[in-house]
């Protein structure tokens, strides 16, 4: 049974770090793209970064370009997100999400392809 199960969400204070955790069963993360969206309260699904099964890294927001980097762990079968210098604009819960191969160049090209994701962990940053 496929499942990928996030956490590292918790509460932090504006320029604050954390790390998240995206624990995958049931495949294995080194033959996918794992990527990660966010959904804040009353706003839309927005892709935030995905790493490949080649390891390229794609990032779907400008926003945390430079902030939020993306590793993954084949002997643990997990894929982390560190985001450091967090904003109160970060908050949202993150959950992380599985697709064939590659990433693709934009986040439409992931949503469309994604077949499977966790239940998210909630991220707030406090001002």
């Amino acid at each position: 049974q496929v499942q990928l199960v996030e956490s590292g969400g918790g509460l932090v204070q504006a320029g604050g770090s954390l790390r998240l955790s995206c624990a995958a069963s049931g495949f294995t993360v080194d033959n996918y793209a794992i990527g990660w969206f966010r959904q804040a309260p009353e706003r839309a699904r927005e892709g935030v970064l995905c790493i490949s099964s080649n390891n390229g890294v794609a990032y779907y927001s400008e926003s945390v370009k430079g902030r939020f980097t993306i590793s993954r762990d084949n002997a643990n079968n997990a894929v982390y997100v560190q985001m450091n210098n967090l904003d109160p604009s970060d908050t949202a819960v993150y959950y992380c999400a599985r697709k064939r191969n590659v990433c693709g160049s934009d986040w439409n090209s992931f949503y469309y392809g994604m077949d499977s994701w966790g239940k998210g962990t909630l991220v707030t940053v406090s001002s």
